[in-house]
């Protein structure tokens, strides 16, 4: 397995795959980056690098779409494996359980290199030269609050006491070339860690990153437990440790090869409106709300840099692509941890994460015996209301492992033809992610809700279980092969 040191090598990687498209025409941060990018997504094209955007110095870049799905038909998660250090051609599957078993891994920390060693010092701002105000900072979408300084890049955060230093992706929004104002909210990790500075009266030290290895924003968008540095996941994800650089108005180490990092603190107090934002359910949203202010002490960058940008909104984007698929990890290691049988885990893309699917094996009967399927999806359920990534999505689906569930036509299919109106589900309350758009406003304020557990398991094998009615099952192999032979006629 390979890994990419770098944005340019995933970029050079990327372009190889005939997957990234260069604009040299004048683009505009303003919306015009933006809106090509969300076209992008759903035109499924290749990545878009803007090399000329209008307003700032020749050379600053932006890059769309850094995680979407690639626009090569036989390589959907090209982007997304990559980023992972795995082949292009990666199926979803694999790249599950690619994550769910590097969860166990020993960390590997990352290893601290000069600043002479370091891309991201080749230029230094300081003090009142340190401004927002030379970049390319994109406004997203048109019902934004403001432009948006982070869409795609990791907040650097370490408790006071030191434990733990978290990397992690929320949405900052531009206040003024000096400052920033974003999403800081328990339970995430940035909102604990923020609260343990905020109990003792000290801004939080911060570092926000922007570009790097690939696998940088990628493990800062999956979901890792609590008290997990991702510094060391990357590293046990790429065999060998993560060069880093100390930041040079505070102690955090940041990736040695990011094309931009900014560094400061973040005020004690909820200082200043944040919002509206776009978010991954699909929808303009109309909500702000206080949060703490960042505050900048110094940038660095790399000559010519390249700002990653995210156009969030219907998917698929890199939410349903990136968190959605951690999300499934960490489900899957859940479900494996509790002892039961489970092929994959999947947050169907399209569905937003809203939705996620467990696959069970056809011999989960032998391997668990006196349980039928209610007790059986029961104790999936158990399992997932217990656990945090249980409850981030709205419905879980059991389904049989003859069902792709990242084949939207197979799962469709399933859904429709496997799923009882009303029996054979159990609502768990709890617990729930309020930015799913199906919870009613109360339940979005409570963060209190049901998630429903269906059981779509078929009979057993020769226990009245039908084959599928599909070209595979319904014809015997010599009728099959004599087709395939003339298709092309």
């Amino acid at each position: 397995m390979t890994h990419l040191s770098d944005l340019r090598e995933y970029l050079d990687a990327l372009d190889a795959l005939g997957d990234l498209r260069r604009i040299d025409r004048e683009v505009s941060a303003d919306l015009e980056a933006a809106a090509i990018t969300r076209l992008s997504y759903e035109r499924r094209s290749p990545a878009p690098l803007f090399e000329n955007v209008a307003g700032v110095e020749p050379g600053f870049r932006l890059l769309g779409a850094p995680a979407g799905l690639s626009s090569l038909p036989d390589k959907p998660l090209a982007r997304v494996a990559l980023s992972a250090g795995l082949p292009a051609d990666t199926t979803a599957a694999e790249l599950v359980e690619h994550l769910a078993r590097t969860r166990h891994a020993t960390p590997v920390p990352p290893k601290r290199v000069s600043r002479e060693e370091a891309p991201v010092k080749q230029n230094v701002l300081l003090g009142d030269a340190a401004t927002l105000d030379r970049f390319p900072v994109p406004r997203v979408h048109q019902a934004d609050g403001e432009r948006y300084t982070n869409t795609w890049g990791i907040i650097v955060a370490r408790t006071p006491d030191g434990r733990w230093t978290n990397w992690s992706i929320a949405r900052i929004m531009m206040l003024d070339g000096r400052h920033m104002t974003g999403l800081v909210v328990p339970p995430q990790h940035i909102g604990l860690i923020w609260r343990e500075w905020a109990k003792i009266g000290k801004p939080m030290p911060y570092a926000l990153v922007q570009g790097g290895a690939p696998a940088v924003p990628f493990v800062g968008g999956i979901p890792l437990p609590k008290g997990m540095d991702e510094a060391g996941y990357i590293g046990a994800l790429h065999g060998e440790p993560l060069p880093v650089v100390r930041c040079e108005t505070n102690d955090l180490d940041v990736p040695a090869g990011a094309e931009i990092v900014i560094e400061g603190h973040l005020s004690v107090g909820r200082d200043a409106l944040e919002g509206p934002f776009g978010e991954f359910a699909g929808y303009a949203s109309d909500e702000t709300s206080m949060q703490p202010v960042y505050s900048i002490d110094a940038i660095t960058y790399r000559d010519d840099p390249i700002w990653p940008l995210v156009a969030e909104g219907r998917p698929v984007d890199e939410y349903h692509t990136v968190t959605g698929v951690g999300e499934a990890a960490e489900m899957l290691a859940d479900l494996r941890t509790a002892g039961l049988p489970v092929s994959t885990v999947w947050l169907p893309l399209r569905a937003a994460a809203h939705w996620s699917v467990v696959t069970v094996p056809a011999d989960w009967r032998d391997r668990l015996p006196g349980t039928d399927a209610d007790a059986f999806v029961h104790r999936i359920g158990e399992v997932l209301a217990a656990s945090r990534a249980g409850r981030v999505t709205s419905n879980v689906f059991v389904l049989d492992d003859d069902i792709d569930p990242a084949d939207d036509d197979d799962l469709l299919w399933a859904l429709a033809t496997r799923v009882h109106p009303v029996q054979h589900a159990e609502a768990w309350d709890g617990r729930i992610h309020p930015l799913l758009g199906c919870y009613t406003p109360e339940e979005k304020e409570t963060r209190r809700g049901p998630v429903v557990v269906h059981n779509a398991l078929q009979p057993a094998l020769g226990s009245g279980r039908l084959p599928h009615s599909s070209f595979a099952q319904a014809y015997p192999a010599e009728i099959r092969q004599k087709v395939l032979a003339h298709w092309t006629d």
